[in-house]
């Protein structure tokens, strides 16, 4: 590959956690919610679905991406290794999900828990106003609010 060509996709990978962050924010501001102090869901941080594996995830960029505006993030999944993710990318999960809490929900990775919970179990997740932005594009597109 190219070096301009390879240069060019590390930029767009690199760039992508926060250009989510970015549109999650966006969308957060049309519905009226408040940004600051919002509770955010991130589903899935593994590298890939049905996998514990952390190494080379990108969506702890996302994560960063939603604490530079300071939201409150939760990161739920239930395929990885607290310690590890602690361990390798300070960072912390919940063991339990929690009905009506959040502001916005990511669907970050397609987990298959993720996806039996599907659109409704994973809009009882959200406050009466929020976000559904699927990155993985696993849900009906007229059920959430965004996807890639």
């Amino acid at each position: 590959m190219p070096a301009i060509k390879k240069e060019f996709r590390v930029i767009i990978l690199d760039g992508m956690g926060r250009y989510i962050a970015d549109m999650v924010m966006r969308l957060m501001s049309r519905k009226r919610i408040h940004i600051v102090d919002s509770n955010i869901l991130v589903l899935g941080i593994a590298f890939k679905e049905n996998c514990p594996d952390l190494r080379n995830t990108r969506v702890v960029d996302l994560i960063k991406g939603l604490q530079n505006h300071n939201a409150n993030v939760d990161i739920y999944d239930p395929w990885v290794n607290p310690n590890e993710l602690k361990q390798v990318y300070q960072l912390g999960v919940i063991e339990e999900l929690e009905q009506g809490k959040y502001h916005s929900i990511i669907l970050a990775v397609a987990h298959e828990q993720f996806l039996e919970l599907g659109t409704k179990g994973i809009h009882a997740l959200g406050a009466e106003q929020h976000v559904l932005y699927d990155i993985k594009s696993v849900l009906p597109i007229e059920t959430v609010d965004a996807r890639l």
